[in-house]
């Protein structure tokens, strides 16, 4: 059986004409199938549109969480209960075109167990989208040993072996792009055409796109820490040099004059430093605690098949 797991939030506008377009498309697959819609604790009228949508077609199971979880745990509520041998992951938006899961399986029937759907050139973003998504993925590329595919987002074939490795990673500060790329396995990809916004505003603004990004770099690579430490060495370095200096101008020179100024700049540039620094590392730390504190990573309020599924 193949799942088809989507994620939601405020997307009450478009999720009709989402589910429309993704069963035709299931229905000519050829496959046993059954959709899982996931509300990540939406304010509008998406749960009603999930209820409606799974009364009349019994292949699709709604579950809404508790709250508002993000995207990455939403995704992963969804693959949590999803009983498919295969699974597909892709946006209710309908950025991600239902009409090119045919191509995501037709490329898994080689025996792929991922199968990336990635964005063609000439897709419907702007050009600061375009050029700060590419130059996130080859900074990612750059920082750790991925090597994602350049315009691969959450839209991709899963075999459940896959499925399986990705639920028993307990990070919650999930990057799952990475943590599929990291997972190994045979991996291909197809490209696809990514369409406008049928309805309502993207929830991926500037802060949310650089926090994600972020959580990527943090998650994979421990170069910010490297990065901290040699500039570091080269501001303790600069801090001894300049002491000799000081205190060669003292001792051979008449020209030390009492002041305040270099000493405040010195120590301005050391405090300034070490904060930063220990930012970094706070970074690293907090999301730890986040880790060994081991709560459920989302939790599940309503089910349309009132099955009581751990989170």
């Amino acid at each position: 059986m193949l799942s088809v797991v989507a994620p939601a939030y405020d997307e009450a506008d478009v999720l009709p004409l989402f589910v429309t377009r993704l069963v035709d498309v299931l229905e000519g697959c050829g496959y046993d199938w059954e959709v899982v819609l996931v509300d990540d604790g939406s304010r509008d009228g998406t749960w009603d549109v999930i209820e409606a949508a799974s009364q009349r077609e019994p292949r699709i199971r709604g579950i809404r969480l508790s709250r508002n979880f993000g995207h990455q745990l939403a995704l992963t509520a969804g693959l949590s209960v999803a009983a498919g041998e295969s699974v597909i992951t892709m946006d209710s938006d309908l950025q991600h075109p239902p009409e090119a899961i045919p191509a995501l399986l037709e490329a898994a029937r080689d025996g792929s167990d991922v199968v990336y759907a990635v964005r063609s050139t000439d897709d419907a973003a702007g050009v600061w989208k375009r050029l700060s998504a590419r130059g996130f993925y080859r900074l990612l590329n750059h920082l750790s040993s991925l090597e994602l595919p350049e315009g691969a987002a959450d839209y991709r074939f899963m075999s459940r072996r896959v499925v399986d490795v990705l639920l028993e990673m307990p990070e919650r500060h999930r990057f799952l792009r990475g943590l599929v790329r990291w997972a190994g396995y045979r991996q291909t990809f197809v490209e696809y055409h990514r369409s406008a916004r049928e309805g309502g505003e993207s929830k991926y603004g500037l802060r949310r796109m650089l926090l994600f990004a972020w959580d990527g770099v943090v998650s994979f690579s421990s170069f910010p820490l490297r990065v901290a430490s040699v500039i570091g060495v080269c501001v303790s370095i600069l801090g001894w040099l300049y002491l000799v200096y000081v205190l060669a101008v003292k001792i051979f020179t008449d020209r030390a004059i009492p002041g305040w100024t270099s000493v405040t700049a010195a120590v301005l540039l050391l405090g300034g430093a070490q904060l930063v620094f220990l930012g970094i590392l706070g970074q690293y730390v907090g999301r730890m605690y986040d880790d060994v504190k081991r709560r459920p990573l989302f939790l599940i309020s309503d089910d349309t098949r009132k099955e009581k599924v751990p989170g």
